[in-house]
C-alpha cells in the first residue's frame, strides 16, 4: 500500500467526538479530533438532556432541545448536519423530549417525553407512527435490541419495559396501547443506564441505577439473572464489547471497571471479576462511550477524559467551560469533512422534518382504485402515466390545459395513494424481515431448552434406574 492509501485509510479511521450539556444553551454541542484534540465544529445553542443527543449514519447529529416555558411543546428535536453548512431542522414537539434512539439502520427513531409518552417516527419521511403511554413516570433512557426487534425503555420510578416492533408499528392498531412483552420495577431508584450485548443468545440486559445497584437480565424471559451493589449511586453504564468490561460512573467521580464473563451453557451464566477504578474527575460521572480501547467520560466537573483502558491514564482532557456533560457520542473523522452540492456521498439522504401529530387511521384512506382512474379518463386521456406534475405540464398538449385543474386533482390522489402503497409495501417487509428474526430466534431457544429438558430427563431415569437396582440387589443379597 502506496504512502497517499495509508494516509487516506487513517484518515477515514480516525475518530471524533461529539459532547454537550443541558444548562446552557450558549455551551452548545463541541466536536474535537479524539486523535489531536483539534476542535473542529462547533453547533451553539444547544441544551440536551442525558440520552438526548445521538448520530445518524454518521452525518447528522440529532437533539432534543429543552426550551424556555411558553414555547412551542415546551421542547423540540434538532437536526444538524456535520459534513455540510445549512441550516438545521428545527421540529417542534407536541411536549418536551427527553431520551432519544435509533435503530442501527436509522429508519426509525424513538422519543421519551418526561409525561412517561413515547414517540416513533420514520426518519425517511418523517411520519409519526406511533404515541403510546409508556411508563408511568419520566422516561430516563431508551435502548433498540441489537436487530431492531425490541425496544426497552427505563423510567424515573426504577420500572423497565420490553416492547416489540411488531405490536408497535401494527397499522391497523395504531390507537389501541400495544401489547408489552415484558415489564418489571428492576431497581427502586431512577434508572440511569441500559445496555445489551450484541450477538447474545440469551438476550441479555444490563441496567443501572441511582439505588447503587447493577442488574443483568434476560429480557425476553423477564428473569433476573445477576445484580451487583455498590456503596454509591451508579450514574451511568458502557460497556467494551472486545474485551468484555463494563464501565461504572459512580456519584463520586470515580469509574469502576468489572471484567464481565458470560457463559452460554445451560443458562446464561454472568461473573464479575478483576474489578478495578479510574480516578481524575472531581465531580459526579455523568456520560461513558467506549472507542475502541480508549474510554471517555464526562462529568459535572465539565471536563472529558479520554482513557487508555489497558494503562489506565488520561490521554487527552477536553474542557466544556461550562454546565455538565450530558451526552457524549463518537462518530468518523470523515464525517466532519464538507462535500459539495453535486458531489453525492453513498449512504446519505436528507432528513426530513418530524411530523408533530400523527396520521388518524382509517380503513378506508386511500381506497382510490387506479383501474377505475384510468377508465374515466380512458377517452381524452394521452399523458397521464402517472408521472410528476412537471412533466405533466411539459407534455400536456394545449387543447387538454383546459381541464388542467381537475387532472391535477386526480394526478394528486393518484400519487398521494402511491406513495402510501409504497410506504405500506415497505413497512410489511420490515415487518415480515423483524418477524422472522425473532421466529429464528425463539425456535433456538426452543431447541435450546428441549435439548436441556431431554438430558435432564434422561439423568433422572438413569438415576431411577441405578436405584432400582441397588434395591434388587440388596434383596437378592438378603436371601438365603
Amino acid at each position: 500500500m502506496s504512502t497517499p492509501q495509508r494516509k487516506m485509510v487513517m484518515m477515514r479511521e480516525r475518530k471524533a467526538l461529539v459532547a454537550c450539556s443541558d444548562e446552557n444553551m450558549k455551551v452548545g454541542v463541541s466536536i474535537w479530533d479524539i486523535n489531536s484534540g483539534d476542535t473542529l465544529l462547533h453547533i451553539p445553542t444547544c441544551a440536551s438532556p442525558p440520552f438526548g443527543l445521538l448520530c445518524l449514519r454518521n452525518r447528522y447529529v440529532v437533539a432534543s432541545q429543552l426550551n424556555k416555558q411558553g414555547s412551542a411543546g415546551g421542547g423540540s428535536v434538532v437536526v444538524w448536519s456535520l459534513n455540510k453548512p445549512r441550516q438545521p431542522i428545527l421540529n417542534y414537539t407536541i411536549e418536551a423530549i427527553g431520551p432519544l434512539a435509533c435503530t442501527k439502520d436509522d429508519i426509525y427513531l424513538v422519543g421519551g417525553a418526561f409525561s412517561g409518552n413515547a414517540y416513533i417516527w420514520d426518519v425517511t419521511s418523517g411520519k409519526l407512527l406511533k404515541t403510546w403511554r409508556a411508563h408511568n413516570e419520566s422516561l430516563n433512557c431508551m435502548l433498540f435490541s441489537d436487530d431492531g426487534s425490541i425496544l426497552i425503555t427505563g423510567s424515573n420510578d426504577g420500572m423497565i419495559c420490553v416492547w416489540s416492533m411488531i405490536g408497535l408499528l401494527d397499522v391497523e392498531e395504531s390507537r389501541s396501547l400495544p401489547s408489552l412483552l415484558n415489564g418489571f420495577f428492576g431497581h427502586r431508584s431512577t434508572i440511569t443506564g441500559l445496555l445489551t450485548l450484541p450477538n447474545s443468545y440469551s438476550s441479555v440486559l444490563v441496567s443501572s441505577s441511582l439505588d447503587g445497584t447493577c442488574k443483568v437480565w434476560d429480557f425476553v424471559c423477564g428473569r433476573f439473572i445477576q445484580g451487583q451493589i455498590f456503596s454509591s449511586p451508579v450514574t451511568c453504564i458502557a460497556l467494551n464489547q472486545g474485551k468484555g468490561l463494563l464501565f461504572y460512573g459512580i456519584v463520586n467521580g470515580t469509574i469502576i471497571v468489572n471484567k464481565l464473563d458470560i457463559g452460554l451453557e445451560e443458562c446464561p451464566l454472568i461473573t464479575f471479576s478483576q474489578q478495578f477504578e479510574f480516578k481524575g474527575h472531581s465531580g459526579p460521572i455523568t456520560a461513558l462511550t467506549v472507542c475502541k480501547t480508549r474510554l471517555i467520560s464526562g462529568s459535572e466537573d465539565c471536563t472529558i477524559c479520554i482513557w487508555d483502558v489497558i494503562s489506565r491514564t488520561i490521554i487527552r482532557k477536553f474542557n466544556l467551560q461550562k454546565g455538565r456533560v450530558t451526552n457524549l457520542a463518537v462518530v468518523m473523522w470523515s464525517s466532519m469533512l464538507s462535500t459539495s452540492n453535486n458531489k453525492k456521498v453513498p449512504g446519505q439522504y436528507i432528513i426530513p422534518p418530524l411530523d408533530k401529530y400523527s396520521e388518524p387511521y382509517s380503513p378506508f384512506k386511500g381506497a382510490t382504485t387506479l383501474i377505475s382512474l384510468c377508465d374515466l379518463y380512458k377517452e381524452n386521456q394521452t399523458c397521464i402515466d402517472l408521472r410528476s406534475m412537471g412533466l405533466l405540464r411539459h407534455v400536456m398538449p394545449s387543447s387538454q390545459k383546459a381541464d388542467l385543474p381537475m387532472t391535477m386533482t386526480m394526478q394528486m390522489k393518484v400519487e398521494t395513494n402511491i406513495e402510501q402503497r409504497m410506504w405500506a409495501v415497505k413497512m410489511a417487509k420490515h415487518i415480515m424481515g423483524i418477524n422472522k428474526q425473532l421466529k429464528s430466534q425463539l425456535l433456538g431457544m426452543i431447541q435450546r431448552r428441549l435439548f436441556c429438558s431431554n438430558k435432564n430427563n434422561l439423568k433422572k431415569t438413569n438415576r431411577k434406574r441405578l436405584k432400582l437396582q441397588s434395591i434388587v440387589q440388596e434383596e437378592e443379597d438378603q436371601q438365603p
